[in-house]
Formats: structure tokens, sequence, C-alpha cells
């Protein structure tokens, strides 16, 4: 018997039945051990081959994952994962494989809870354009407005031979900049500038060492210079850490209540939090002790204290969440903002958000996407159909986490897929195999 799964067919009917029930409400553990199948009505008719054909997938393509991830637990990328796939809102691919535990000693369950990392900024993302929508803030407004820490922000400026210096800006950042990342701000562990990098981490500007308030956060990151002229390049930063500070002020709001009441309730994201509450630490996925990346990370990450109040809360990289969870926020996006009777946001506000929004701009996303995609306003979007290297439609838009999750929606394909894993090192291998299974096994296209 293979440790991954107990066989395809017993797998995907036990996939099928938990999740049937799933698309009605929040994904529930289902017991080990094959399920009854559902009622399907009428069967298709099979394709050339033979193979089962459901929403234009075929099963036995997609039994490919099996292999695929137990060799990449064999390599040490992950212990093990779980992906969902659906089509046209329907979840067709619903498996959990490998181990739970670096240890490989547990299962990996359908349910475990993953730390999303940078999966966290789509969804801050949507909640701004939420308060976008209802007039509390414009895109074009400066961030001073409720910022007034950042006021006296000045721009490193960096030429060959001569030492740095500061400058003023040439326009104020705004709500845009750092939805798109085009702010100036940085990541201390990318940023070009040694001089601000350490200023980052001196000041602990990303809360790595230890809790910070938000206001105590914002004042420090008013005496640090950008690394960029707002509005001139995008640069992958901790904009949408400073955004989730945006939209407390303007809502008046902590972030997790604003993101409780807005998405993850109305959602029905169970799982979905800042902080794994005790009852539920049993369910966390391990990433490999092997991964250098592991132990640092895991420090920054301080999933198991509740920081709200004590710490700002991270837009950009605080969320745990499970895979059944997280589809049911994409799915929303990739309804054009409604899901199971209720609209989050208007299409034509989620059509503008997937639109690229840095041309003109320096820099790009392709260190996370591979090449060709831009950026929109929290996703990255496929520019067109060529140059990616893997498959995909114009316009699909994804992001990933650092910790090794990752998703796609192309809304062409009427796909969302995604995977839920705990690798850091190995995560730009993972979700780009991840991508090539997904659509090696979809054998239909919605495109012609």
């Amino acid at each position: 018997m293979n440790r991954f799964t107990t066989s395809r067919r017993a797998a995907f009917t036990a996939g099928m039945t938990g999740l049937a029930a799933g698309l009605a409400g929040p994904a529930i553990a289902q017991p080990a051990g094959p399920a009854p199948h559902p009622q399907r009505g009428p069967a298709r008719p099979r394709p050339p081959g033979g193979a089962d054909l459901v929403r234009g997938f075929s099963r036995e393509r997609l039994g490919r994952m099996e292999k695929a991830f137990a060799a990449e637990a064999e390599r040490g990328s992950f212990a093990g994962c779980v992906a969902l796939i659906a089509r046209d809102g329907e979840i067709v691919h619903h498996e959990a494989y490998g181990h739970q535990d670096a240890a490989r000693t547990r299962p990996m369950p359908r349910d475990a809870i993953f730390l999303q990392a940078s999966m966290t900024k789509p969804m801050t993302s949507t909640a701004a354009m939420m308060l976008v929508e209802e007039g509390m803030m414009k895109l074009s407004d400066p961030i001073t407005r409720w910022m007034p820490e950042l006021a006296n922000l000045k721009v490193e400026r960096r030429r060959d031979g001569q030492p740095p210096e500061e400058v003023a800006l040439e326009r104020p950042i705004t709500v845009q900049d750092l939805l798109r990342h085009s702010s100036g701000l940085a990541y201390a562990n990318a940023v070009p500038s040694s001089r601000i990098r350490d200023a980052y981490e001196e000041q602990n500007i990303e809360a790595r060492r230890e809790a910070i308030g938000g206001d105590e956060m914002l004042r420090r990151l008013g005496t640090i210079p950008l690394a960029f002229q707002p509005g001139t390049m995008f640069f992958y930063s901790i904009s949408t850490d400073v955004l989730g500070l945006l939209i407390e002020r303007v809502a008046g709001q902590r972030l997790d209540r604003l993101l409780q009441e807005r998405l993850i309730g109305p959602l029905g994201m169970r799982d979905t939090a800042w902080f794994v509450e005790p009852g539920k630490r049993a369910r966390l996925a391990e990433s490999p002790t092997t991964d250098p990346q592991t132990e640092p990370m895991w420090r920054a990450y301080r999933i198991l204290e509740d920081e709200a109040g004590r710490s700002y809360l991270k837009g950009g990289a605080g969320l745990v969440s499970t895979a059944a969870d997280y589809f049911r926020f994409a799915q929303m996006i990739a309804n054009g903002g409604h899901f199971e009777g209720r609209r989050y946001l208007a299409a034509p506000v989620v059509n503008y958000m997937l639109s690229n929004h840095i041309q003109g701009m320096g820099g790009s996303p392709a260190s996370s996407t591979g090449p060709g995609y831009g950026f929109g306003l929290g996703f990255a979007v496929r520019l067109q159909d060529g140059l990616g290297v893997a498959p995909g439609s114009r316009g699909d838009a994804m992001w990933a986490g650092a910790w090794g999750t990752s998703f796609t929606i192309d809304r062409a394909e009427g796909l969302v897929a995604i995977l839920m894993a705990q690798g850091p090192t190995a995560r730009g291998q993972t979700r780009m195999l991840f991508k090539n299974l997904v659509y090696g096994a979809m054998v239909e296209s919605q495109r012609g």
C-alpha cells in the first residue's frame, strides 16, 4: 500500500463525498478510509483512452500528483501537502499527500492548517478595495492623510562611486502604491541598500524579533528613507503590512476584526485566523527541519501567540488557513466578487484589481511568478499566453507564500487551484510543479 494514499480511486471517492458538502459550508475533516460515492446521475461518455472525466479533468492524470508529490517529499521539499482544484465552482480534486509532521509519522489530513505568509496579501488588498467601493478612501489619496508619521519621508538616491544621499519625494505615496508595491518601501532581505536594510532590522520594522505596535512601527518607518521614488518601481515589500495599518485607521477597526467581519466570517473560512488557538494546533502542518529557512521563519511567525493589541497584525503575512478555506476566498474572486448568494466586491472592481497596474515601471514579480506576469491590486496577473514557464491564460491571477503555499485563478478556464505546503526553500520549484500538474490534467479547455 502506498503511504501517500490508500488508492487513487478511494482517495478521489472520499474527497468528492466530503467536498460536495464543503461547497455548501466550510470544509469538515473527513474520516479516514473510503466513503460511499455520491450520486452523479447518468455517466458521462468516456473520452478517447478510457479516462473518466470530471469537469474536463482526467482522473487518471490527476493521479499523477501522488507520484510527483512523493518525489518532492523524498527530496525534502516538504513533508506533505494538500492540493485543491475547482472548475466553475465545483471542487473536482481535494487530496492530502505525504505527512503533516517533519518526522513523517502522521499522514497529512485534508484540513491541515498552513501558514499563509504572503497569501495574506490578496485578502488584505480585497478588504482595502471594499473600503474604496464604500467611498471611505480613494486609490489616489496620499497615505499621509491617515499616517502623519510618514509625512517627512525621504528617498535614498544611490549613484556609483558616491555616498548615498537623501532627496525629497517627487510625489506622495498613494493608496494605489501600497496595493501594487510601488511605494518605495522594501523588505530588509531584498532591498538594494545596506543602509536601509540595517535600519529595517535595527528598528524591528518587520516585527521579526519581537512584538511592536503599529503606531510605533510607523513612527520608526518614518525615519528610514525609501528605496525608490513612489510610482517608479515595482518592488515587493512591506507595502501590504502598511496597507493593513492604513485600513485600520480608515475603518476605525482592528485588522483582524475587520477581515473577520467582511471576509473570513461571511465566506465561512472557519480555520483562517491570525492566531492558532490551542484546540487547532494538532492540525498545523510542519516544514522539514532540514530546510534552513524553517527555524528562523518560525521564530518570526508567532502564530501561537495572540499578538492583537500588542503587535501590529501583518496585512502582508500574518494569516493561517486551510485549502478548503482559501478556496472560498479565491472562488469569490473568480466569480467576480460574489460567492454563495453574497456580493463582496463589484465585478468591475474585481476586473480592475486583476489588471496590470505596473506598466511603464521598473521591476516585475518574476521572482515569484516566473516571466510574463505584471501586478494588479494584490494579485499578479498574466500578460499573455506565452512567455510564462507554466501553462495558463492571459489574465490569470496568482500569488504565493514564502512557506510554500500558492494559488492560481484562471477565469478563462473556470479554474481555481490551490497548493498548501510548508517548505520555504523549495517553494519556487513546488508552485511551478503544481501548475504543470494542474494544467496537465485539464484535458478539455474552455477556451476552445
